[in-house]
């Protein structure tokens, strides 16, 4: 069975974005060579990950009110997350909150 793997790295200016990877997922499958099978397609950070939906800006606004609601970012102390100093805990633990 023929497998291939790439890793492709992503940087965001703003702490919520949604990037549309689907050209470069394209490209790996066309640098693989497989003609048919299954692709993985994995998010590899614990705040980041992988969704397929349309690529819509109100789907994506929706999306971004939504994931707030859940876990506001503020204030970042409601997090044990960030106790290590880091910022990401909204990110990290969606429903761990300190009461």
């Amino acid at each position: 069975m023929k497998s291939y793997r790439k890793e492709l790295w992503f940087n965001t200016p703003t702490r919520l974005a949604f990037v549309n990877i689907t050209p470069q997922v394209t490209d790996c499958l066309s640098e693989s060579g497989v003609k048919e099978g299954m692709a993985l397609v994995n998010a590899m950070h614990i705040t980041a990950s992988v969704f397929i939906n349309d690529d819509e800006a109100g789907l994506h606004h929706d999306y971004g009110v939504w994931l707030e609601q859940l876990a506001p970012h503020e204030p970042i102390k409601q997090y044990r997350h960030n106790d290590t100093g880091e910022d990401n805990g909204a990110v990290v633990n969606r429903c761990v909150k300190r009461y």
